[in-house]
């Protein structure tokens, strides 16, 4: 039995979906009379495993660029999936390029909230695929809204991974030495690509500044993630601010420098509307931060008790929310105590294990297709 999984998308690791995957082919077993086979751009090669989980990698001479892999999407995947002889494809970035393919099983995962313009081409992929993976209820429930019958979708939530994210408590330092930043403690982190509306970098902005004005606490702004949609006006946003030397826009962040950036932090905040799962939230608890999120996607379904709430529309109670968390040390430490409660219920391995449970389940039996 060969599985194909589709690495096109995952922005060379950069991405939601390319963490997602090099964090799901890290914690993959091997599974009996199954292999396993990546394909994508050649400079990906080396990129999303190291050789012990996966049998090979077909690298395609495909421009890089969105553009150029949407139309070898459109014109060669299905070619390219009967002369590989796949018996069923996983997609980890499904919403990018929205594959349709008939003769094979096409296991769709689903991370991000569903882009309401595309909800034609949306529905046209979800109802060919022979399941989908759904990161939370949440967007389970966005699907289904589209027609899509609730029996060929699979809750799966991603995980966290402990080895990566934990406190480091034996950190005093008043500097954060992270190349190329050296960033001045005490801040709050904001852990999220830079989308504007969004994922409310603006409104964010707007609550800093009130919660500087109202308690004059000197405590820094960071936004760590890489410039999306409309970054511009979350840039002029941080250039209008009186405390616009205290907020700090790193661009895109190396995944495997963020746990000490979390661990560091006072806070994190997650004011985003969009988030199909949230991961940064898992993160940054298990890195022993206090969190505070919209109440809003998945991000309540996620975090459950273990995080402080707002609108984040109402720049005055987010505002209230980050004073409060801040300088409340008992709601800190029930925060903190809740979070490293809440990332148990969250593991990589579980993830990898039902996901490949199910590819292999449809690849065996079309029953479901």
């Amino acid at each position: 039995m060969l599985i194909g999984i589709d690495t096109f998308g995952c922005n060379h690791g950069r991405s939601g979906s390319g963490s997602y995957l090099v964090s799901l082919l890290k914690n993959v077993s091997p599974v009996k009379e199954c292999k396993i086979e990546l394909f994508g751009l050649e400079t990906d090669r080396y990129l999303y495993d190291s050789g012990k989980n996966t049998d090979s990698f077909v690298g395609l001479p495909v421009y890089d660029s969105l553009f150029a892999e949407k139309l070898w999407h459109i014109f060669s995947l299905r070619k390219f999936i009967k002369r590989r002889k796949y018996d069923a494809v996983l997609f980890p970035a499904s919403m990018t390029f929205l594959p349709v393919v008939k003769k094979v099983p096409a296991i769709l995962v689903v991370n991000d909230v569903i882009e309401k313009n595309k909800s034609y081409f949306v529905k046209r992929c979800l109802k060919k695929a022979a399941a989908i993976i759904a990161a939370s209820q949440y967007i389970k429930k966005e699907i289904t809204s589209l027609g899509i019958d609730s029996s060929k979708i699979e809750v799966i939530y991603d995980g966290v991974d402990q080895n990566l994210f934990f406190p480091r408590q034996n950190y005093n330092g008043d500097v954060v030495l992270i190349q190329p930043f050296a960033i001045k403690r005490p801040y709050i982190i904001y852990p999220s690509s830079i989308r504007h509306p969004e994922k409310k970098h603006v409104e964010l902005i707007k609550a800093y500044n009130l919660f500087r004005q109202k308690t004059g606490l000197a405590c820094k702004l960071v936004l760590a993630g890489a410039e999306s949609i409309s970054a511009d006006i979350v840039q002029k946003a941080v250039l209008d601010s009186p405390y616009s030397s205290d907020i700090i826009l790193t661009g895109y962040f190396p995944h495997q420098n963020l746990p000490k950036l979390y661990a560091c932090s006072d806070a994190c905040i997650m004011p985003s509307v969009v988030e199909g799962f949230g991961l940064p939230v898992l993160e940054a608890m298990a890195c022993g931060v206090p969190v505070m999120c919209a109440k809003a996607g998945a991000l309540p379904e996620i975090a459950g008790n273990d995080a402080v709430f707002f609108d984040a529309n109402n720049t005055e109670e987010m505002a209230a929310v980050i004073e409060q968390v801040l300088t409340d040390e008992n709601l800190r430490k029930k925060l903190i105590d809740g979070g490293f409660e809440r990332i148990r219920r969250f593991s990589w391995t579980k993830t990898a294990e039902k996901t490949m449970q199910l590819v292999k389940q449809l690849a065996e039996s079309d029953s479901r297709y």
